[in-house]
This record gives C-alpha cells, structure tokens and sequence, in this order.
C-alpha cells in the first residue's frame, strides 16, 4: 500500500494504517518498504511510505 501525508512520514504511515483499517481486520503491524519525498521550490511538499500490512486472517 502506499500512503503520502503534506505533514510527515509518521503521519503517512499513521494515514496509511488507518485507510487499510477500513477494509481489512486484525491488522496487527506494518513494514515501512519504502520512503519517498517530493519536492516543490527546493522544499518538501509531500512525503510517501510504501507499506506492508500484517493481519490476521480468521
């Protein structure tokens, strides 16, 4: 999954967990795979966190 946030990679992942939550259950943790930032005017506008989702299927 991958996830962004205007404010901070905490907040990308944070927003990322929060989205999956909406579909899927007993999540139980998450791998950052990946980071990423973008850049506007030589400032950070936007960072990206690839995720994995661990859940538990029952």
């Amino acid at each position: 999954m991958i996830s962004s946030s205007t404010t901070g990679f905490e907040d990308a992942v944070s927003s990322g967990i929060s989205k999956a939550s909406e579909t899927v259950s007993n999540i139980e943790g998450a791998w950052v795979k990946d980071t990423k930032v973008t850049v506007n005017d030589g400032k950070i506008s936007e960072w990206r966190v690839i995720l994995s989702i661990t859940f538990i299927v029952k």
